[in-house]
């Protein structure tokens, strides 16, 4: 089982700032949606039976509360886990008590996949808001890849976007300036809760302060209110009750260079969806 604890506790230096109430609702999906099934239906057209399998990986949640750790560097990663509901987030603590936070886990978002081949883990990841989520054992995830070849190539598909975002990270982080990096975040956090069905036109849950952005893209807290609050008087946003509404996205991409490309939402090509299909239909004929 995952190992957990509060986050509270790993150093008073990093400790999660206060959410308001309002904050501390769910982040779900699209009401009777299953987020897994709706995010990797971007890459393949997924059959009844794909989205059976990936319905059944999600029947047995867990609810954590916000705060909560669900591992810990250094911890043995025994399982994988798919998101669906809440938020959480990827992060490292450096001696001295900073936390670089990596990334952000949003419904449908698959987290340790490839992580009980490694010895320990070497990162930490814990949630914003209360989060749902169900555990994967290592014998599914082999059986997935082996007797479900559309729903492998798309968890593959799901990795590969995850280090896109990874690398999209790096290049805000070491060429953007201020005001860049964090119109890219708000663009990228707004297009990832769209594929999903969490947004509300051009409208998003944003349960994160100050202080989680300014150590998302290493900045400080004043600098981050000062560029939102530029952002407000230039109607480019609208944040109220940790409801984010971009006012003008093209405005906020193009201050971020920002192409939503990376996240790969187009999709696998003709060539390799034909090349699934004769995958299934092999595996069809064997069994």
């Amino acid at each position: 089982m995952l190992n957990l604890r509060n986050c509270a506790n790993k150093t008073q230096t990093v400790k999660i700032g206060s959410r308001s109430n309002s904050a501390k609702g769910p982040l779900g999906g699209m009401a009777g949606s299953n987020p897994l099934v709706t995010k990797l239906s971007h890459f393949v057209p997924l059959s009844d039976e794909d989205e059976g399998v990936l319905e059944a990986l999600c029947v047995k949640e867990e609810l954590f509360e916000a705060d909560t750790d669900l591992a810990v560097q250094g911890d043995v990663p025994r399982s994988a886990f798919v998101l669906t509901r809440g938020m959480a987030f990827r992060y490292r603590l450096l001696p001295e008590g900073k936390r670089q936070i990596l990334t952000f886990l949003i419904p449908g978002d698959v987290f340790g996949l490839h992580a009980f081949l490694l010895r320990t883990m070497d990162h930490s990841v814990g949630t914003l808001v209360p989060t749902r989520l169900a555990a994967i054992s290592r014998a599914t995830v082999f059986d997935l890849f082996e007797h479900h070849p559309r729903i492998g190539a798309a968890l593959w598909w799901s990795a590969l976007q995850q280090e896109a975002i990874n690398r999209e990270r790096i290049v805000a982080l070491g060429r953007r300036e201020a005001r860049g990096r964090v119109a890219y975040l708000l663009c990228e956090l707004l297009w990832r809760q769209r594929a999903v069905g969490l947004s509300e036109g051009d409208a998003i849950r944003l349960p994160l302060t100050q202080l989680e952005l300014a150590d998302t893209l290493g900045l400080t807290s004043v600098h981050i209110n000062r560029i939102l609050q530029g952002f407000r008087r230039d109607n480019l946003i609208a944040l109220a009750r940790h409801r984010l509404t971009l006012g003008d996205v093209e405005r906020l991409q193009e201050i971020a260079g920002f192409n939503q490309d990376y996240l790969l939402f187009s999709g696998a090509t003709t060539e390799v969806r034909s090349y699934i299909d004769t995958l299934e239909r092999n595996r069809r004929e064997v069994h």
